[in-house]
């Protein structure tokens, strides 16, 4: 017969499968990949925590369950040395030998006699200690309180009570699983009690599912209960389904990866079904069509090999019906009222010409310190045309564009479909006989609309994107709002990255804080925006800090740039790419050192940094080797600096490796001499002024 640690290493050693499944009433789509995310997270978490070394976890999440499967799961915690340290062995006992109350204290806190308390000797003299071995408890008395805690730390913004139970949660919970390997788990969890019994799809499989061990789980559910536990195997199949029948009517899908998970989390066993409308509405923009189809119906668009939208659309049903044409009338029924909609939206808004919707900005508050939309349109308006003629750029086609940037978010269409302003915007411009540039700008005034988003093509584009944005930043920093921590409900950062990277990608040359000062002239004098010019730019500079760091652009190279505080973005850029190259020259190192060795000298230094250098007072040869190839070098990398060629400059300085080691070397800086220490510090002011036209190469490492 075993022994009890026996026993316990038998259980220690021998691992099975750990599945956890919360049944439900169908949860909310979008949120279900992050719900499923944090709940894996937090079963791993508890594991871990208990010190217990598992295999993968592997996720599951359907409408109607969450549910994770960990391998290699241990039946036990590993046993635990515990030691407690007490007092001292002088403050344990009396002068006679007997334990005093602090001894008995520590003894009864351990739950032992004083007698069975150990000794431990150290540098600062003898202790008493309890020394133990906690038995791990088995998983099934640890995994009840850790599912408790997963669920009670899933992001939730709102739980809901169902029936007459105290508990609560994003839905209501029909059933529960918790096993370990063919052990069922039996607990109280969200008013239901685990079991070994999962469900079915809730019309071709609605029954329970006994499974015999954990990880049968994915298998049983396909198997015999219609139901595809996996997301990514349910959202691929998905994606084939959509592609496969698309390509079947000769076109090709629109696939959105937003809409693909959103739908792959309505559905527990998807079919595509693909359905028709009447070619009639495809005289409407087929961005109002696609737009109405992937919002309001969930269903894939399809264009044909030129990209033109076609009359055809794919749904993905969560029954495979045996009457598949029912199923496809019931969605063409369903989605002619949206597209009639729409269409009757375009027909009422060509009724007048866009520039007509402008008076009615005037009574649209676009913030209350800051005025109305038509108030923020004149402003852009004005700065459109300054930056224009930096530009030299169509100044008039900027002032048109900008004054009709907003009128489309007066129109019908728009108000139903909020994310096609701007889109919808460049529509009306065009059957309304503006210029091409102009319609176009009023869809590009938003881009770029994500991080992997273009930015404006065109300069009128550009020009109303930069322009609409500035002026948004200034006059939402001027009133006290800027971002804090993760509430920025202006999208300002997005908006200032979206600045640089215009700036930056199209290769315009602007003087960013120039900009941001003609912003800030425009606000009305009750609004200090002057006052907040410094704070925006600073924010922007921060914001490159992110570009390039997604640019994989290390820090050092950004910090040795942005210690300058180059205003001119499209600089900015260049300057990034010539310490990039230049920290990889053999020389860069050494080079970096002297020039943070030279910084250090010159910030203790109370001489006059500023002064000419006197070749007559060198007493080294050193000195003049220095100085005449700087005179050379400055010389010929002066036109380099003043074009902006950073990148053969710095390149051109790694000759000054040798002279500057060599003036360490040789020369003591410091010397008594006020005459020669002077002007040896100017030498050096002169050589620290020719690196740093490019950046503070000393913050390199």
């Amino acid at each position: 017969m075993s022994s009890a640690p026996q026993k316990l290493k038998q259980l220690m050693t021998a691992t099975k499968d750990l599945l956890i499944e919360i049944g439900t009433e169908e949860l909310p789509p979008k949120a279900l990949p992050e719900l499923s995310d944090a709940f894996t997270r937090a079963v791993v978490a508890g594991l871990e925590a208990a010190a217990l070394e598992c295999g993968q976890a592997h996720s599951f999440a359907t409408p109607r369950r969450l549910a994770v499967l960990v391998s290699a799961v241990p039946q036990a915690q590993p046993d635990r040395n515990v030691e407690r340290k007490g007092p001292s062995l002088k403050a344990a006992y009396d002068a006679d030998g007997n334990p005093t109350r602090a001894a008995e204290g520590f003894a009864r806190s351990c739950g032992v006699a004083v007698a069975e308390l150990e000794q431990q000797e150290t540098d600062k003299g003898t202790w008493l200690v309890y020394r133990t071995t906690e038995r791990g408890q088995p998983v099934s008395q640890l995994v009840p309180l850790m599912v408790e805690q997963a669920l009670a730390s899933l992001p939730i913004p709102k739980r809901m009570r169902w029936g007459d139970c105290d508990e609560e949660f994003v839905r209501p919970v029909h059933w529960a699983v918790i096993m370990h390997g063919e052990t069922v788990i039996e607990t109280p969890v969200l008013g239901v009690v685990s079991s070994g019994r999962t469900r079915g799809h809730r019309f071709h499989a609605n029954r329970d599912i006994e499974l015999q061990q954990a990880g049968d789980y994915a298998a049983r559910l396909k198997n015999d209960g219609c139901v595809i536990a996996d997301f990514d195997e349910r959202r691929r199949l998905i994606h084939d389904q959509v592609i496969n029948a698309a390509g079947q009517h000769g076109g090709v899908a629109m696939v959105d990866d937003e809409l693909l998970t959103e739908v792959t989390a309505l559905n527990e066993w998807p079919v595509a079904v693909v359905g028709e409308f009447e070619s009639d509405y495809l005289s409407v923009p087929a961005e109002a069509l696609i737009k109405t189809m992937q919002d309001n119906q969930k269903y894939f668009p399809v264009v044909d090999g030129d990209g033109k939208l076609m009359n055809v659309f794919i749904t993905i049903s969560n029954i495979d019906s045996t009457s598949p044409d029912t199923v496809k009338a019931g969605n063409e029924r369903v989605i002619r009222p949206r597209l009639a909609d729409a269409k009757f939206f375009w027909e009422q808004d060509r009724k007048q010409p866009l520039e007509s919707h402008a008076e009615a900005l005037n009574q649209v508050v676009f913030q209350e310190k800051l005025g109305t939309l038509g108030d923020k349109t004149r402003r852009v308006t004005m700065l459109a045309q300054i930056i224009a003629e930096q530009l030299g750029a169509n100044v008039e086609f900027a002032k048109r564009a900008a004054a009709l940037s907003k009128c489309d978010l007066m129109t019908a269409m728009v108000g139903e479909f909020a994310s096609l302003q701007g889109i919808m915007g460049k529509r009306y411009a065009e059957v309304g006989g503006e210029a091409e540039e102009v319609a176009l700008a009023l869809d590009e005034q938003y881009m770029p609309r994500g991080g992997s988003d273009r930015t404006p093509a065109t300069a009128t584009g550009q020009i109303l994107a930069i322009s609409d944005k500035l002026d948004t930043l200034v006059g939402i920093f001027a009133i006290g709002q800027k971002p804090t921590g993760e509430k920025d409900p202006y999208a300002l950062r997005r908006a200032a990255l979206g600045i640089l990277r215009t700036i930056i990608e199209r290769e315009l040359d602007l003087d960013l804080r120039a900009l941001l000062a003609e912003s800030a002239r425009l606000f009305p004098d009750d609004v200090d925006a002057v006052a907040a010019v410094d704070a925006v730019f600073e924010f922007m500079l921060e914001r490159l800090r992110a570009y390039y760091a997604d640019r994989n652009i290390p820090v050092d190279v950004f910090d040795a740039v942005y210690a300058l505080r180059p205003s001119r973005p499209l600089d900015f850029s260049k300057r990034i790419q010539a310490v990039s190259a230049f920290r990889l020259l053999p020389e860069a190192e050494s080079l970096s050192a002297a020039n943070k060795r030279v910084g250090n000298i010159l910030k203790k230094t109370e001489a006059d940094t500023a002064a000419v250098v006197n070749a007559g007072l060198f007493e080294v040869q050193e000195e003049e080797n220095l100085y005449n190839e700087l005179e050379a070098l400055k010389r010929k990398t002066e036109p380099q600096f003043e074009a902006g060629d950073y990148e053969t400059a710095l390149c051109e300085l790694s000759v000054l490796r040798k002279p500057i080691d060599d003036f360490f070397d040789n020369v003591m800086v410091m010397t008594d001499s006020d005459r020669i220490r002077n002007n040896r510090i100017a030498l050096l002011n002169k050589m620290h002024r020719l690196f740093m036209r490019a950046a503070d190469l000393s913050r390199l490492h």
